[in-house]
């Protein structure tokens, strides 16, 4: 098929746009993501974060968790990201992030699992796109929450984008 008859709207899911959010809805994303070392020590060290609990495993055997924990902020960008499938394939921009919370930690060979709360949704200024709401939770391979946080999304409309 030559790219200039491909429709963007094929590339996309078809239960993801404005008008398919409820309020009050929960979804449990599709995947998991194990966390490998490598992952969380490379970022660690990009961001140029220098708390030795990420990447010092002799330091870390002598604390409370034994081990070396996770970088908060691949915590939050996996549970974004395994939420991505349903929440963000028709999304036109990321209006903002709050309420972070990171509730317990992520260790090097943890699987994080996600879970998102639609918790309001509302028209937006363009009529080709809606504003939701989201509360995305993390939970480890044991069940343990471990990251909560809001995000909101300006989000395409069928309505208007369903057939492109």
């Amino acid at each position: 098929m030559p790219a200039s008859s491909l429709k963007v709207s094929t590339l996309t899911g078809t239960h993801n746009y404005f008008e398919d959010f409820t309020v009050g809805d929960v979804m449990k994303h599709a995947r998991g993501k194990t966390v490998e070392p490598m992952e969380q020590v490379w970022i660690t060290n990009v961001t140029m974060n220098t708390a030795e609990a990420h990447f010092n495993e002799h330091l870390t055997q002598s604390t409370p968790y034994g081990q070396r924990l996770g970088f908060g902020g691949v915590t939050i960008s996996m549970c974004i990201g395994l939420a991505a499938e349903d929440t963000a394939e028709n999304a036109l921009m990321e209006l903002g992030m709050d309420k972070i919370r990171l509730k317990g930690p992520l260790h090097h060979g943890d699987t994080l699992y996600c879970y998102t709360e639609v918790l309001e949704k509302k028209d937006a200024k363009q009529d080709d796109a809606g504003i939701v709401r989201f509360k995305h939770y993390g939970v480890n391979q044991d069940d343990k929450h471990i990251f909560e946080g809001e995000r909101t999304v300006l989000i395409k409309r069928r309505s208007h984008w369903g057939d492109k």
